[in-house]
């Protein structure tokens, strides 16, 4: 709980990740995914840089191109949601009080779901997005994955674990 206090407290500060991380960042991904990093809130940039050298020094040379990729934009599904920090911060708790059920209740709702909805089912909608813009499989499954728990992953073992542990959740 403590990591999401201080995300949220990040999150209120302006501007994305300063220009040599975002141009490491920009460097380590494919055209499609830039751009889909670039819709990204400077918050969620300035975290997914954060992550990706976390999981680049814990991996080392394992931290392959689509590894990296898949740290700078495991969040990308929030863009779908347009939700600001203040109504992210209340949908995060909303999700929390209902358990993991909340998202699957909402994945299997009929009709639209809403921008809370879609902020609880960020993963599902953040690996369509980088399914579409040509992601390779490793940077898609983890958007996808990155909540699961460790025995759900498609993902290598050690690589998931990296990810996991660097994304602070």
């Amino acid at each position: 709980m403590a990591h999401l206090v201080r995300r949220f407290a990040g999150s209120l500060r302006p501007g994305g990740p300063p220009p040599a991380d975002d141009a490491w960042a920009e460097a380590s991904l494919l055209a499609g995914e830039r751009a889909l990093w670039r819709r990204m809130s400077g918050a969620d940039r300035r975290h997914a840089v954060l992550v990706a050298r976390r999981a680049t020094e814990a991996l080392g040379p394992r931290a392959t191109r689509d590894v990296i990729a898949a740290a700078l934009l495991h969040d990308v599904g929030k863009v779908d949601s347009g939700l600001g920090p203040v109504r992210r911060a209340l949908a995060t708790l909303a999700g929390l009080a209902g358990g993991h059920e909340a998202a699957e209740r909402w994945r299997h709702r009929r009709g639209p779901i809403g921008r809370v909805g879609r902020y609880l089912c960020h993963d599902e909608i953040g690996s369509h997005m980088l399914d579409v813009a040509g992601s390779e499989g490793t940077t898609v499954a983890w958007a996808r994955e990155h909540h699961l728990p460790a025995e759900r992953w498609t993902v290598p073992g050690d690589i998931g674990a990296a990810l996991k542990a660097a994304d602070d959740d």
